[in-house]
Parts: structure tokens; sequence; C-alpha cells
């Protein structure tokens, strides 16, 4: 390591402790493991102190993943490069069936010095709390559905059916709550699958008061009001959205953000057979998921709603922003005359 002024170090991170391999720069640079590592701020420092002291220039890597951010942004508050690596995107040989720490880091600090390896992008601390914010909104709204599917199954197994045409509004409440069972420990799974409901909606409207609370003071508050004059993005699907997309002048053009969100087809073509198949669902599902959703209202003639109305007009400079004011070249109409660009499945 003595012998280059810039080494690559790759790290396999966990909760206790950390492995650190290190490559030298250069093409026949040494590749050396050095060990595992307390993951404890303390020993990061004195690791990367006693790294520093021996070369000019460091670049750190690691895997996106339960540890967060925390070891990245540390790492760049002492002044050195870092990369988070996406995992779905590491390099790897077929044959190679064993997969240890060691082998992990060793393989980082390699695919790091050759360029293999695609960063993620990294939020601040501020994007990142909204972000955990409208991710617990969707948590509550998948327990909500989720104990709406075993009453509505409850009912159906007793041959109870609800008459009216819209479900989960405030006559099928009330019916639900005119049911008599029979059996006296039917009568409690029922009740309390009702009591579940009832806590996971409130718990829904008390995040989605918090986040509309919290919008305005958000960096990115004019772009989601901007989105809201879209049909079928409201202010909690748009603060979803850029939660998990974040600044989105950071993608050059329209089919970057596409491939970003999987909303791209598959593709397997060799010489002049061309072959296409659906979307790659790759990136980001949740943001994917409420854009699929939004893209269900244009099935439906054009409407501008009562509700919809104030905001059209004094957010259109704002789209327009977003938009670059590009014209669309040959590729982008095709994707857009196809149903890609719009975000449909």
């Amino acid at each position: 390591m003595g012998h280059h002024t810039e080494v690559f170090v790759g790290i396999d991170t966990s909760k206790s402790r950390n492995a650190i391999a290190i490559a030298d720069g250069g093409r026949g640079g040494e590749v050396r493991y050095l060990g595992e590592f307390s993951a404890t701020e303390a020993a990061i420092r004195k690791l990367v102190a006693k790294l520093a002291a021996k070369c000019c220039h460091l670049t750190f890597c690691y895997e996106a993943g339960p540890t967060g951010y925390g070891l990245y942004r540390l790492l760049k508050s002492l002044g050195h490069d870092c990369l988070v690596v996406a995992p779905s995107l590491v390099p790897k040989k077929a044959g190679d069936r064993v997969k240890t720490n060691r082998r992990d880091a060793v393989s980082l600090a390699k695919l790091l010095r050759a360029g293999e390896l695609t960063a993620v992008w990294v939020p601040d601390e501020r994007h990142e709390a909204m972000r955990d914010l409208s991710r617990a909104r969707q948590a509550v709204k998948k327990d909500l559905q989720g104990k709406r599917q075993q009453i509505s199954s409850l009912m159906l197994r007793l041959g109870r059916i609800y008459p009216g045409k819209t479900t989960w509004g405030p006559a099928h409440m009330r019916w639900l709550m005119s049911q008599k069972l029979e059996h006296r420990e039917q009568r409690i799974a029922f009740e309390e699958l009702l009591e579940g409901i009832r806590q996971e909606s409130e718990r829904m409207e008390r995040l989605e008061d918090a986040i509309r609370e919290v919008v305005p003071e958000w960096s990115l508050a004019e772009v989601v009001a901007a989105l809201q004059a879209m049909r079928g993005i409201d202010l909690i699907a748009a603060v979803g959205v850029l939660a998990e997309i974040g600044d989105l002048s950071r993608f050059q053009n329209p089919r970057e953000l596409m491939g970003y969100l999987g909303l791209v087809p598959t593709e397997s073509s060799t010489g002049d057979k061309v072959k296409r198949g659906g979307i790659t669902k790759a990136g980001n599902g949740r943001a994917r998921r409420i854009l699929v959703e939004a893209a269900w209202s244009y099935r439906y003639p054009p409407r501008v709603s009562r509700d919809k109305q104030p905001k059209v007009g004094p957010h259109r400079d704002a789209r327009e922003r977003l938009r670059g004011k590009r014209k669309p070249d040959c590729a982008d109409a095709s994707a857009h005359s196809s149903g890609r660009a719009s975000g449909e499945p």
C-alpha cells in the first residue's frame, strides 16, 4: 500500500462488525483483507486515520442495506470519497457459490478499483426523515388492507354477502357492525378485526396529518404542489413519489427516470431478432406502484375536478421547469405513444 497514493476500500457492513479489504491503485495493485472491525464510530474513525496516514487518497464503498447511510455520512465528514453501492447491480461470477464477509469485502474493493460499481443516490438527513414518514404511512395502509381482507374472507366463508356496491364506506361499516354471529369464538375474532381496522384507520389519519403539516417546510414542497396538478396524484401520492425518487433534476432525461423506476420494457435481442417483453420492474418499487396506480386515472375522459382546478394554473411554470421545456426526441415520442412514458404497466 505504501507504493500507491490511491487506495480503494471495500466494506462488508453488518450490525456489529464490518469486514474491511483494501486494493492498491493500479491494474496490478495488491489486494489485502484487513479483517473485521467494530462498527462503532470511534473504531471507524481510528481505522480511517490509520489508512489516511499511509496514502493520499482513500475511496470507500459498501452495499446499501439495513445499516443505512450513517457510515457514508461519517466518511464524507472525514473528507473521503464514499459510494453506497446498489446490491442488485454488483457483478457476480456465475460459478461463484461461496459467500463470506471476507470474500464480499475483497470483491467490493476490486470492483471499486475497476469502476464496475453503480452508486445509489444518498438523500440528506431531512429527506431521509421525510421518506421514513411516508413509508410509515404506506406500511399502515398495507396493514389496513390486510385486516380488511381478513374480514371480507370471514364474511364470505359465513355466506354474508354485502348487498351494496362500494365497500369500506360508512354504509358498509354499518352493515358489518349489524352482523350477528352465532358462535362466541367467531364474534371475538370479528370484533378484534373491526377494532384493528379502527386503530389502523386512526393511525393513517395521524400520519397523513403529519405529512400535510411538514410538507411546507420541505425543500421539495414546490415540486409536491406541481405534481398535484396531474391526474391521479394528490398530496400524499406526490410526497410518496418524491420521497423515494428525490430531486428529479438529477435525471438527464425521461428515459433515465423511467429506467430508474423499472417502467421500461425488458429486451432480449440478438442479430436481426428483436424481442421485448413486459416492464423490468427494477429500481424503486414503492414509487413505481404509486405512479402506476395514478396512471389508471387516465382511462377516464379528461375532466378537471373542483379540487384540482386551483392546483392546475398556479403551478404551470413549475411543471415547465420539471420538463425542462425540452422537445421530445423520436425515442421519447415512441415511448409516449406506447404508454410507457406515462407510467402505464
